[in-house]
């Protein structure tokens, strides 16, 4: 048990101490506070998680979370005081739809495998919505690109829109790199390469791979490399951009060796 929860603090504190931050006698930041201005806040905290999952940290994490929480917290009181709803609002809305959308667990229906509670997922999230929605109308646009792509191919794939086999999609890659090549003038080539990017996308997800966490990692690992040679340059009192290409290749070589 941590320290903060041993002296009493609980869900029902945070939520009279988040209406007191609000509250006339509050803080004067938080009071100012809007939906729109908290807006930057809530996508670092975002950021934060996956750090700290990325990190592997548990208490990093549980800090981490509860710094979302609270940006969870504040909409939630911010629209509590227009009227709108309040937390317990939020609380029996993804309640609900967590039970709508697992009626294999909480009904009668059977399902044998991940692939089929996913299809029966986005087929009862279509019923809520109305079927006149897009499945994917409910992906936001202010995702990163990537991420964005994932999502959107993920839930088409939900519903059977997706290539039978990885080998199909490698397939498919090599011609959009072969259309790149052919491609005449700047607009093309951008178009060709969203379409490469995309498909790299689809490739990921069939693999099971989240493209903004492996490219996080790539340039983690490129920065730690570049620094290394860097720090070697400067112990060896020459500049990185005096070395022939050849000579900070074999530098590069030894970075990998050296910090992975």
């Amino acid at each position: 048990m941590s320290e903060r929860r041993a002296a009493g603090y609980d869900f029902a504190s945070l939520k009279d101490i988040v209406a007191r931050l609000r509250s006339p006698d509050g803080c004067p930041w938080d009071k100012k506070q809007t939906h729109a201005s908290l807006q930057p806040f809530l996508i670092e905290e975002c950021y934060e998680v996956l750090q700290a999952i990325e990190e592997g940290e548990p208490q990093g994490l549980c800090e981490e979370l509860g710094d979302l929480l609270l940006q969870i917290m504040l909409h939630a009181q911010i629209a509590s005081e227009a009227g709108q709803f309040d937390i317990d609002d939020v609380v029996a809305s993804i309640a609900g739809k967590l039970v709508h959308r697992h009626p294999h667990v909480f009904g009668s229906e059977e399902v044998k495998e991940a692939k089929q509670v996913e299809l029966n997922w986005e087929v009862l999230k279509q019923e809520e919505k109305g079927t006149e929605e897009s499945l994917l109308s409910g992906v936001p646009e202010m995702m990163p690109a990537l991420a964005y792509s994932q999502s959107v191919q993920r839930r088409a794939a939900a519903v059977g829109f997706d290539w039978e086999k990885v080998d199909e999609i490698l397939d498919k890659l090599a011609e959009e790199v072969a259309e790149i090549k052919r491609a005449s003038s700047q607009q093309e080539r951008v178009e060709e390469f969203g379409d490469l990017l995309f498909t790299l996308a689809n490739i990921a997800r069939r693999l099971n791979i989240d493209l903004e966490t492996a490219l996080r990692s790539a340039n983690r690992r490129f920065c730690q490399r570049f620094k290394y040679m860097e720090q070697v340059c400067r112990e060896r009192g020459i500049e990185i951009s005096s070395l022939s290409l050849e000579e900070q290749n074999a530098l590069w070589e030894e970075a990998k060796a050296k910090v992975g």
